[in-house]
Formats: C-alpha cells, structure tokens, sequence
C-alpha cells in the first residue's frame, strides 16, 4: 500500500495475480489483461488458458485467430453452434485433450479429430447431422480416445462400432444417447468398455444385446434409461454379468409397468428406476469414485432429459425425490454434473409442456429444501456454464410468487443485476429474465430500482446488438413491467428508456422484443402527462407506427394500445398525426376486420383518439377508416363496439364524414348500438352520431371526389334521418320516467329533480370531451324544430355538465361563454315542448349555476 493509502495493484506478485485472474471468465480475464502491460503479460499465461466455455459467445474464426496465441495449452473446449465448430480449428490448440458441442458436422468433425490426435474424451450432440462416418474418424485418428458420447445420431453401424476396438484400446466409456438404431450386437465387441449408456435409443433387440453385453468383461456401469427395455432383458444383464454393478433404467415405461420388476434379482447389485429410491444413493451405496463419478453424469444428465421431455404423472416423482436429487447434484464437485443439476431444476419446476406456470408443490420443495441460497451460491461461479444454470433455475423459481420472495430476501436481486451485465450472453439472458419475473410483483419493484437495476436494463438494452434476441426481450419486460408503475416510470424516462425502447424496436425485429418493447412504450404512455414529451423526443412515436405494419399481431395490438394511450393528449394526437399515424392507423383497421377483438379495439381506441382533431377526423375519412369503424361497431364486443361508437361520433361531426357513414350502411349499425347494446356508454355515443347526422344540411357536403362504385349506391339523406330521429327518440325515452317527470315540471321541489337527475344521468359518460364547436352544435339543436333533437340536445348537455363529469367545468365555461343559458330558459319554459325538454333543460340550468357558485367560491 501507498503512503496516501492506495493499494498499488500492480506490485503485487505475478503468483497472487494468477490466482486472481483464474477467478474470472473469459470476458473479464481480457478486459483486465488491457489496463497495462505487467497484467497484460500475467493474463496471456498459459496456465490460465487450459479451458474455454464459448457456449455464450459469438465466436467465429476471427476470434479464433485473436485468442490462438494463448491456447497453447488449451486442453478443454465446449462450444455450441456450427460456426463455433468451425472456428475451433484456428486456436491452433495442438494439445487438445476434450472437446464438447453441438450442431457440428461430418466434415467439421473429422477435420477436428483429425488435427486434434491427443484427444481423450469426445461429446457431441444432440445432432442428427453427424453419422456413422464419423465415429470411423473418432477412432481412426484418436487413438488415445478414453470416452465417447455421442447423441441424437440416426444409425449407429456395426463396421463403424467395430472400428472403435481396432483402434481405441482405452476406450472405457461410450455413450450412445438419442440415437434411432444402434447395432446392440457389434457394442458387444467393444471389449474395453467399463461404462456404456445407450439411454433414449429407439430401436435396440434387447433379448440379442442383453446376452451380448452380459459377456463384456470389464463393464461395471450400464444405462438404458428412457428405452422400452424388458424387466426380463434387466433380469438376464444382472444376473449374467459378472462385472455389471450398476444398472441405470430411469423412465423405462415398459419396465415400471411391470408389476413384476420388484422381484427381479439384483444379485446385490444396484437397479436404479424411478420405482426406486434414488434418495440416499449417494450416501448410502459404497462404490469406487470411478462409479460414482459417472453415475452422478448419468443421473444429472436423464433426469434433465426427463424433464425436458415433460412426460405425463411424474409430478409425484419430482416432488418425493426429484427435486432432492436435483439439489444433492448441485453440491457434486463435477462441474458438468453441476451444470446439469441446475438446468434440470429450472425445468422440471413447471408445471407441464409448454405451459410457463410454476409449479407452486415444486417450487416450495426447491426453498424448503435450501435450493434457493444453493442456487445463489452457484450463480456467482466464475464457470459461466454452471453461472448461466444456477441463474437460469433462480430466474424461472422468481416466477412463483413466494420462491420470488425468498430469492429477494437472499440478496437475488443484487446477484441478478450483477449478472444481468456480463457479456456472455445466457448469462445476461438468465439473469435479466429474473429480473422480469421479479418485477411482476410490486414489493419488488423498488428494491430493483434501489440497487440500480432501471440503468442497468436501460444499458443493456443499448449495449447489446439485435442478435442477442433473449437478452433483448427480458430486459424490455423487465422495464415494462417496471414502467406500469408511475414512479418508476419516470425514473425509466429519466434514464433514457423511452429512447432504448424506440431504437430497440426500430432496430429488432424478433416478435418477442417488439411485443415487450411495445409494452413498455404503452405503460410509459400510461404516465403520458410527464413521459409523453420525453417520448416524442426519442422518435418513440415513429417506431410504435412502424410497428402497426408488424407481421405479429401481438405486436400491432400493443403498438395501437400504445397509440390509444398517447392520444389521450391533445399535444401527443397532433405529434402522432404528423408521424403519419393515421394513415397508418386506418390502414391496420382495414387490416383487421377479421382480426382479435383485442386488436380490433385498440385499433379503434387509437382512431377515436387521433379523430378528436378536425384533421385527422378528415384525414380519416378520406382514407378510408369508416368502413372499417363500422365493422367494429357491429362487433359483440362491449369492448370493440364502444370505442367504435366513439371514434363515430366524433368522425360524424364533419359533414363530408357524414355522407360517408351514411353511404357505407352506418346508420343501421349506430341504430343496433342505440337501442341494444348493454353498454350505456355506447349506447349514448351512438345517439350522439346519429344526432349530428341527422342536424345540418349534408346533402351539401357529400365529396364530389365519389367513384363510379360509389355512386352506383341508393343513398337518401332524408331516410337515414327519419331512422336515425327514430331511434334516437327511442333511446331518450328509456331515460325518461313520465310520472316523474311530469311532476318535476310544474314543481319547484330539489327532490323532484333529483330523481329525475336520477333516471337521466350516464354515470360511464363523466370522462368524455366535447370541443367548443360541438358545444355551439348542441347549443344551436336547441333551436331546431325538431322536438327530438331538442330533447336530446339538452340530454346530452346534462351528461357533459353534471358535476360528477371530469370535464363538467371546462363544458359549462364554454356554454355560459356561448349564451347557452338564455336558450335552455327558453327550452325550458315552453309550453309546447316535450316534457324530456324541458326536465333535461331545467336539470342542465341546475348544473351550470352550480358550476358558477364553485367558480366564484374558489375565486
């Protein structure tokens, strides 16, 4: 240490420093080998470089050549992916001693063997791409060749099985695993063989390899677990060998439906099924740790086979002994074993195939059993293997509401956002993944954001490239579900969210991150009144139209919610009428007439939004978004058909809109919505459309642009008013009371008109918006001579005044600033009127001189 009280790391002894870098992955050893050259030499040491894990990285040929100097040495490699096969060959990794991947074929696998002649163990596979020819290779160029397990091959050939005692002599271990046909028969030649495993085969003649294999002389452990072997083909394998100790047959349907398999003689010899138990196994069952090491292989990697494969009643297995299995292999020191354990346990703790619900019996067996500071113990291994893991079965345990709680009460969430950085990718895709789940629950929502997991999601989000798809998508969630919350939604905004957001939609075109992209936007837009300006800014508006053109219809529906949202605001409708989104709008809701009900509504909600401009009502209809409104509103949907309604009512205010909702057989449709729809919302919004119909001359304003389609139709004017004044005095009646009414007319009694406030008012009406001119226009009906639009009128105006609305006050200012009192005292004087004129006019007189009185209080 320094005189001023800094430790001067780079005096510390080369020793103590390779001791330090052997605790890092990969990323972190080459990042810490750049800051200056003492370290730079202490990193590319060769004894830091026996092994490489690339199973989480992009590694192609030019990192191979990159990294080839340091692998001089390198004796272990694990890799996934066919460019990372093909890659392996330029590290120039000349002692090469065990290689282990997926998606690699003939070709790459020979050329590997064939330049890699010191290899001892070999694993490949799942892959139906490598055949027989292959296994000719193994053996024709490993001579040293000590263990083979190759799985998911089609045919395994008896000349290619022959070729591994020709020229393999210490070749002890062998896995066939997966595989369709493999010639039982010719295994039996493989007089070395100490432990084989033909677990998973489709098509073997058990009577033929049973009394082939009990002859091999030195095998000791056999597995043929998830095969259709016999209880009779077990009997003859433990009864004949000589040297067989261990017979592994987990998930054998035709053995454990045989009710006799319980008196099958082990000869002191050990049968594991899952008729057994496997519990105490490991404690109780003296074996040579040659055994035991390959048995907790076996077990660790059938028992994940088994649950990924999710075969029907075996929940009681999984909770008796299971999960316990699963958790006593977590603590074994093979780190394959290790990795397998914990894998296993993140998915047998669902509740079946294809469903992503927890188990809660599971989950709870896993946290009373410890798993869960075991897990987190795991999770912070330098091995990103067993890291990924371990993070992976914390992440998918976070799902269940009270394992989540134990996870954030054992510092998880800390653990998760740490992890949630590294730059191996399953790593960072487990690790975010917990972070979504968790952030379901709202107690855990500010302990995310306390440890700094919103920057962290934001960062990652723009650190990480489109290819990282699950990576990408987890953390979109995460901050999705973080941004339902309003607080935390502006610290989301403040950090740059909205902007990582828009750009991650602009720039990913996976389904999973749009949608959850999206969603974020949505809930951000939720807040709009401090967000929405940030939101503009970032160019989330482009991208969230963009989006209405996706080919996933989830990701449509969430970006027309979103849209729905922002148009709540006068600033955000003009901001998205500029973007182009009604154009865009109207062409997904010509998209969508045979879509979701979901999707059809937030397609509607959007246009009724955006058609609160008189441009974009316009725009709309000149582009066609009528007809398909009208769909719409003939939707069953109360969801669908009322924001429809809406979206008419405020199109129906422009007289060219008019001609056209008449023209595209709209009037029946709002007629079907007055009268019948259980929605009372809907109901008055369609009465409202039908009004403005039915006011004004719209013969005058029929477009002059109409096609020769168009023009071919019958459209009388004069008709669709009678139907439209029809049902419109249909819908007044339900809300009038004649007895009451009568007697509210000629008294002065509060009381009396209370109860006709009562009968009349819309309770589900008190958030809607009228402009100035729709004011004037309902304050002009009042003069009509039609006694219904009259009525109605003052209907509507008593809706849009009544104290308990949201905009009651913003309504009566505009009406006491258009003179409206003079003309309802007028209204509701009249003899000659109807008496729902006058009792609505009195009730809206009522409601404006409250107004008045509260204005003049607060003042």
């Amino acid at each position: 240490m320094k005189d001023n009280g800094f430790v001067d790391w780079t005096s510390l002894p080369d020793d103590a420093m390779i001791q330090l870098f052997s605790l890092l992955n990969y990323h972190d050893r080459a990042n810490l080998s750049a800051t200056c050259k003492a370290w730079r030499i202490v990193g590319a040491s060769k004894c830091l470089w026996t092994s490489l894990d690339l199973r989480g990285y992009k590694f192609n040929i030019t990192m191979a050549v990159s990294l080839s100097p340091r692998c001089v040495n390198l004796q272990q490699v694990r890799f996934r992916g066919a460019e990372s096969a093909d890659a392996i060959n330029h590290l120039n990794a000349m002692n090469l001693r065990d290689i282990s991947g997926d998606s690699i074929t003939d070709d790459t696998l020979t050329m590997l063997v064939s330049r890699h002649k010191d290899l001892r163990c070999i694993q490949v596979g799942p892959d139906d791409k490598v055949t027989s020819g292959s296994i000719r290779a193994i053996a024709f160029y490993c001579p040293k060749l000590k263990q083979l397990r190759l799985s998911g091959i089609n045919d395994v050939l008896a000349d290619s099985i022959n070729a591994l005692p020709n020229y393999c002599p210490n070749l002890v271990d062998i896995g066939f695993i997966d595989c369709l046909n493999v010639d039982g028969v010719a295994l039996g030649h493989v007089l070395s063989v100490r432990f084989l495993s033909v677990a998973g085969t489709s098509n073997m003649k058990w009577d033929v390899a049973s009394h082939v294999w009990c002859k091999l002389p030195e095998l000791i452990g056999l597995d043929v677990s998830r095969t259709d072997i016999s209880s009779t083909a077990v009997s003859m394998l433990l009864s004949s060998s000589r040297s067989l100790k261990v017979l592994c047959a987990l998930n054998c349907p035709v053995l454990e439906q045989d009710i006799t398999v319980n008196t099958v003689k082990t000869e002191g010899k050990l049968l594991l099924g899952l008729f057994s138990d496997i519990r105490n196994v490991f404690s109780d069952w003296g074996c040579s740790n040659e055994i035991m090491t390959w048995l907790k292989w076996i077990l660790s990697h059938t028992l994940l086979r088994i649950a990924r494969s999710s075969p029907q009643n075996l929940d009681y297995f999984w909770l008796k002994q299971g999960v316990a299995l699963f958790l006593s292999l977590l603590q074994c020191s093979q780190e394959d074993v290790q990795e397998m354990a914990a894998s296993g346990l993140a998915t047998c703790i669902f509740a079946n195939e294809g469903n992503a619900i927890i188990d809660p019996g599971k989950a709870e067996a896993v946290v009373k059993n410890g798993g869960v500071p075991l897990l987190l113990d795991l999770a912070k291994s330098w091995q990103e293997g067993i890291q990924s893991a371990a993070t992976k079965a914390i992440s998918n345990l976070s799902a269940d509401p009270n394992a989540a709680k134990t996870v954030s009460d054992e510092v998880g969430i800390g653990i998760f956002i740490e992890l949630a950085r590294s730059k191996n990718r399953q790593v960072s895709e487990a690790a975010t993944g917990g972070l979504w789940n968790l952030s379901v629950g709202e107690e855990h929502k500010a302990a995310i954001t306390e440890a700094g997991g919103i920057k962290t999601l934001v960062d990652i989000i723009s650190d990480w490239s489109s290819d990282a798809d699950g990576v990408l998508e987890c953390s979109a969630g995460a901050l999705a579900n973080l941004a339902a919350n309003k607080k935390y939604s502006t610290e989301i905004a403040i950090a740059g969210g909205v902007q990582s957001l828009a750009t991650l939609i602009n720039n990913c075109k996976f389904r999973g991150v749009q949608e959850q992209a999206t969603r974020g936007l949505v809930n951000l837009a939720a807040h709009s009144v401090r967000n929405g300006p940030n939101a503009r800014e970032a160019g989330a508006l482009e991208a969230l139209i963009q989006l209405t053109c996706s080919p996933h219809e989830g990701v449509r529906q969430v970006a027309a919610g979103a849209l729905w949202h922002l148009s709540l605001t006068n600033v955000n409708r003009e901001a998205i009428a500029a973007a182009g989104g009604v154009e865009a709008l109207v062409t997904l809701a010509q998209s969508s007439l045979n879509a979701s009900q979901c999707l059809q509504g937030m397609v509607a909600g959007a246009l009724w939004g955006l058609s609160m401009l008189k441009a974009s009502s316009i725009a709309m209809g000149r582009e066609g978004g009528i007809p398909p409104l009208i769909v719409f509103a003939h939707s069953d949907s109360h969801d669908v058909h009322e924001v429809a309604a809406g979206a008419l009512w405020n199109l129906a205010f422009d007289h060219s809109n008019v001609f056209r909702i008449v023209q595209e057989g709209g009037i029946p449709v709002l007629a079907r919505l007055c009268s019948s729809s259980e929605s009372r919302k809907a109901r008055f919004m369609a009465a409202l459309a039908l009004a403005y119909i039915c006011y004004g001359r719209t013969n005058e304003f029929a477009p002059t642009e109409a096609s020769s389609e168009n023009t071919s139709k019958s459209v009388s004017l004069d008709e669709a008013r009678t139907t439209a004044l029809k049902h419109i005095e249909a819908f007044i009646l339900t809300f009038s009371d004649p007895q009451a009414f009568a007697a509210a007319v000629v008294s002065s009694s509060r009381a009396a008109l209370d109860q006709a406030i009562e009968r009349a008012y819309i309770l589900e009406t008190g958030f809607l918006r009228c402009s100035e001119a729709e004011i004037e226009r309902f304050i002009a009906m009042l003069r009509s001579s039609s006694s219904i639009l009259k009525a109605f009128a003052a209907f509507a105006l008593l809706q849009f005044t009544d104290p308990q609305g949201r905009n009651a006050v913003y309504h009566a200012s505009l009406m006491l600033d258009a003179g409206a009192v003079k003309v309802l005292r007028a209204a509701a004087a009249s003899a000659n009127e109807p008496v729902e004129v006058k009792i609505f006019a009195k009730i809206v007189l009522r409601n404006l001189k409250y107004h008045q009185q509260e204005t003049l209080y607060l003042v």
